[in-house]
């Protein structure tokens, strides 16, 4: 039996020897007066086995084959002499390049399967449709012809009728282009991949044709009837008891037109690809059964659709029972504690599936490698389900070697002593949970994250008796980059920003030449961090040097070192910072971290107004502090970016000296909890914030406490709830001076709540929020307002943009107030 490749190949010549070949001539070989013994095999170029085969009835148009000579006598072919050997039907390629893919040569005796050799050889060539070849016995000796049919050339590409898109565009769906070898399949398929475009832009009624006649002279023609675009105007839902309609918008992509200004389109694709996502809520709520059917109404002009989602859906399924089979090391009680099923509960799939993986978790975080979780299920009656999770423990395991593979540029002590840290260190059990094998673990992702790894995956090899050695497979990520921005918020106008960030720093790596310098080879490696930023504004400009050691003396204690300036315009004066800072930081398992930051900082404060408040014209000048300030950390959050459970506390005291003896107390703690998750596993989270402050001693007016703006207190300008002093100049008295300006506060008391609900996406959320505060004067203020968050995914992590309305609804009366803010900002 021919190969499927062969018949292609076959299909294909076919489809050549019945359209013909334009602008070519072959003929047949033709016979003489006398009887000669003209025989002929062919391959096809689709296929590496000669296959033999009659003369073709009709010729193929080629070039022409040369006349052979009279023959006296009748012979067979093979163990005669080749007197003559010619190529045929070639027009691309040369006689030479013919004669040089075959091994008969003239003068040698004529084999039959050596000549069948030649022609596979012949149909593998570049632009070879197929071969055979014809011997002729003349005088009892044989000419040999290689007869070679090429492919025909794609010499034109014209399309009709489109409008929607342009040539280019359509062409750029083809499998080919012009110059291309002519494939009469691929442009058939050409058809298909047209009316696929138009299909997934609006256009149901699109059909598209192929002029096959004139494809024997290599023109391939396209006509398009478009027919109208339809737009979607309404998206309804009938029979949907236990859903109701608008949280099943939520998990499709068919939308109706909004206001004529966001144009919504059909496309079947997606229709049913809706289909497929319904079904899935309805299984997620223990419709197991729910049936889905999508259709469309036309408007008679052609020009709209009404998509009606039909569904119904059936019993909700029940948990009859649970049960474990297979549990020797755990009880049923401690596995069963935390799942997702119980008795008597909805049943679902994904429930089942995912109460296997934490009982299977459970197991590997403790060593048990191998351990497999088989999840089983039953139907009794129409809605009911028996659920049975069968555990197969293996051997217990603890950390024999560790191997770091792949790593380049990146040092074993850089991976090592993260692992260290995070416990999978030789001796303890091996938790396969955290490090997983597949790259998913959190061990694995924290150490992506953390040494900026293109990939990490730590997989368990061989047993040896009770332990198993690990290999942490790196591919090595991008970890340095020239960063290039732009930001702008209503606190501190438009920023421009450039940024260089090597997260893989190595301080002791000094280059050996210039050349190490200039290529970035040098200082690369041991996994420290520099970062040095220039970002000049129209308000507010500033630069910053950093060094980060986070595994000094290789310990789980970091070291930051900080060189920093800033400019900033303030109500009544100009306000300039230059600050020297470094802080060491020792880290525990238990997610706490104590540290001590010490700060020395030069601030200048000139340019005032001529009736600055007397606190400011008390600084006027250069002023130095120095601050130490010990503090206390707690971050059990899911997420360093985006976190949805789990909460971050912070609270330090710093003591100030210099041109000031003062303290500061201070204090923040956040909460962060799911509050609901949609049908598309988006979550509703809320988070709350409580951040309090005390100054104790005299500080000067730059060191108080300032409430408002988008990171305070919402509804109020930036530090537009403050005491304020009354105008003042020293060497011209003020009659009936007025307060004006901020002055800050001793102490300060804020509370917010705000809730974040996704929308269509995981980068778009609605915001509402309450913001509280209280400050040594005035009455407590509060805001209550809205907004939109847009997340930009980034590869160092997300930037978050956001619109927000608040309105202030208790303020006083010095207080300045603010009702729109925003923030934007993106790297380029």
């Amino acid at each position: 039996m021919r190969s499927n490749k062969t018949i292609t190949g076959m299909i294909g010549w076919m489809a050549v020897a019945a359209l013909g070949w334009a602008g070519q001539s072959l003929g047949q070989p033709a016979a003489t007066e006398t009887t000669n013994d003209i025989a002929m095999t062919m391959v096809v170029a689709a296929d590496d086995t000669p296959v033999s085969s009659p003369t073709p009835a009709a010729p193929i148009p080629s070039a022409p084959v040369p006349k052979p000579a009279a023959a006296t006598t009748p012979a067979k072919p093979d163990g005669l002499r080749i007197v003559r050997i010619e190529p045929a039907g070639n027009i691309t390629l040369t006689r030479e390049q013919v004669l040089a893919a075959v091994r008969c040569r003239e003068g040698e005796t004529f084999d039959s399967k050596a000549a069948e050799e030649d022609i596979a050889r012949l149909a593998k060539l570049d632009g070879v449709e197929y071969a055979y070849y014809n011997t002729e016995v003349v005088d009892n000796e044989v000419r040999l012809i290689y007869v070679v049919v090429e492919k025909n050339l794609v010499r034109s590409i014209a399309i009709h009728g489109n409008r929607a898109f342009n040539d280019n565009r359509l062409i750029q769906e083809l499998s080919f282009r012009k110059g291309d070898y002519l494939d009469p399949l691929a442009a058939a398929k050409g058809t298909e991949s047209f009316r696929q475009l138009y299909l997934t832009k609006g256009y149901p009624f699109v059909k598209v044709t192929l002029d096959t006649a004139k494809l024997t002279m290599g023109q391939v023609d396209y006509t398009v009837e478009e027919g109208t675009r339809v737009r979607v105007r309404k998206v309804q839902f009938e029979g949907n008891k236990f859903l109701p309609s608008r949280e099943l918008k939520k998990v499709i992509k068919t939308w109706p037109t909004k206001l004529m200004v966001f144009p919504a389109h059909y496309d079947k694709e997606i229709l049913d690809a809706d289909v497929e996502k319904i079904k899935e809520a309805y299984q997620r709520k223990a419709f197991l059964n729910a049936d889905i059917t999508a259709s469309a109404q036309f408007t008679t002009d052609q020009k709209g659709a009404i998509v009606t989602f039909t569904v119904a859906e059936g019993p909700e399924y029940k948990v009859e029972s649970l049960t474990l089979k297979g549990n020797q090391f755990f009880d049923e009680t401690t596995l069963l504690a935390d799942t997702k099923l119980k008795q008597g509960w909805a049943y679902t799939p994904q429930r089942g599936d995912s109460d296997a993986k934490a009982i299977q978790a459970k197991y590997r975080s403790v060593g048990f490698v191998d351990v497999k979780v088989d999840h089983n299920r039953s139907f009794v009656g129409e809605s009911n389900v028996r659920v049975e999770f069968v555990v197969t423990e293996g051997e217990r395991y603890t950390i024999g070697q560790v191997e770091i593979a792949g790593n380049q540029e990146i040092q074993d002590r850089s991976v090592r002593r993260i692992l260290d840290e995070e416990g999978f260190r030789p001796g303890q059990w091996y938790n396969a949970d955290t490090a997983r094998g597949d790259g998913k673990g959190e061990l694995e992702m924290l150490m992506k994250r953390y040494i900026l790894a293109g990939e990490v995956s730590i997989e368990p090899l061989e047993p040896k008796g009770t332990t198993r050695d690990a290999r942490v497979n790196l591919s090595e990520g991008q970890t340095g980059s020239i960063m290039l921005g732009a930001g702008v918020a209503t606190d501190s106008g438009v920023i421009g920003q450039l940024i260089y960030d090597q997260r893989n720093f190595d301080i002791a790596d000094w280059p050996e030449s210039w050349d190490e310098l200039i290529t970035g080879k040098s200082f690369k490696g041991a996994g420290q961090r520099f970062r040095a930023s220039l970002n000049p504004g129209t308000v507010q400009s500033s630069f910053a040097i950093s060094f980060t050691e986070p595994y000094l003396f290789d310990k789980p204690m970091s070291l930051d070192t900080v060189l920093s300036g800033y400019e900033r315009g303030r109500e009544s004066y100009n306000e300039q910072r230059l600050k020297g800072y470094l802080q060491l930081e020792k880290r525990y398992g238990s997610k706490w971290s104590r540290g001590i930051g010490v700060r020395a900082e030069r601030v200048s404060v000139d340019d005032l107004d001529w009736d600055a408040p007397k606190e400011i014209w008390d600084v006027e000048g250069n002023t130095m502090l120095y601050g130490i300030r010990p503090y206390i950390d707690k971050n059990s959050t899911d997420n360093r970016y985006l976190p949805t459970r789990g909460y971050h506390f912070d609270a330090g005291y710093e003591q100030v000296t210099g041109d000031y003896n003062f303290g500061v107390l201070d204090a923040t703690q956040r909460w962060y909890r799911t509050l609901y998750e949609d049908l598309a596993e988006r979550k509703t989270v809320l988070e709350t914030k409580v951040h309090g402050a005390t100054i104790v001693g005299d500080a000067p007016p730059f060191e108080k406490f300032y409430a408002g703006g988008s990171q305070s207190l919402r509804g109020f300008k930036y530090r537009g709830v403050s005491p304020r002093g009354k105008q003042y100049n020293p060497y011209t008295p003020i009659a009936n001076p007025e307060k004006k300006d901020p002055i800050g506060s001793d102490w300060i008391l804020t509370a917010s709540a705000e809730v974040a609900v996704p929308l269509d996406s995981e980068y778009l959320s609605w915001l509402f929020f309450v913001d509280t505060g209280l400050i040594d004067t005035g009455g407590p203020r509060a805001a209550i307002g809205t907004g939109i968050q847009i997340t930009i995914p980034q590869w160092f992590g997300p930037v978050p943009m956001r619109l927000e309305l608040a309105a202030p609804f208790l303020k006083d009366g010095d207080d300045e107030t603010r009702v729109f803010s925003f923030s934007m900002g993106a790297l380029f």
